[in-house]
């Protein structure tokens, strides 16, 4: 069981239209929280991402994926796994061969996160621009004192 989750769902009350942040984010145990801090890591979005285009083996998600260990790539499809975004499929041939594709679930998430990236490609040049001026105020505040 994975640290911070719990053994069966719950369901929390005020995340219709009319919700407030801060009551689903800081209340334990909900569910909300804990789908949103899984599927917002890096290694979960390179994943998805990757696995829109088809199914990959372990070895070509690991090749594709900068940066990731091969025990954070385990864990990272263990989960999406267990939270019905991807399936593993084991082809019975020696070597053994697994392959990972999007459920369903994680093609409509796919979708979302595809919007997230179309939006800061639209705007890169507006966070770069808003950073700047943020770092050269703060410098400047720095020098003054």
């Amino acid at each position: 069981m994975e640290e911070g989750t719990l053994k069966s769902p719950t369901h929390c009350t005020g995340t219709e239209a009319d919700y407030e942040v801060r009551q689903w984010d800081a209340r334990e145990g909900c569910e909300v929280r804990q789908i949103l801090d899984r599927v917002a890591d890096k290694w979960s979005l390179l994943v998805i991402a990757l696995l829109d285009r088809r199914s990959l083996r372990f070895s070509e998600l690991r090749r594709e994926i900068d940066g990731i260990s091969q025990r954070m790539l385990t864990v990272t499809l263990r989960q999406l796994e267990r939270d019905g975004l991807v399936i593993r499929t084991v082809h019975p041939v020696v070597p053994p061969r697994v392959d990972y594709e999007l459920t369903p679930l994680g093609v409509t998430l796919h979708d979302t996160i595809r919007s997230l990236v179309i939006w800061t490609e639209e705007h890169q040049n507006e966070v770069a621009a808003s950073r700047a001026s943020y770092d050269s105020r703060l410098a400047e505040e720095a020098k003054a004192s």
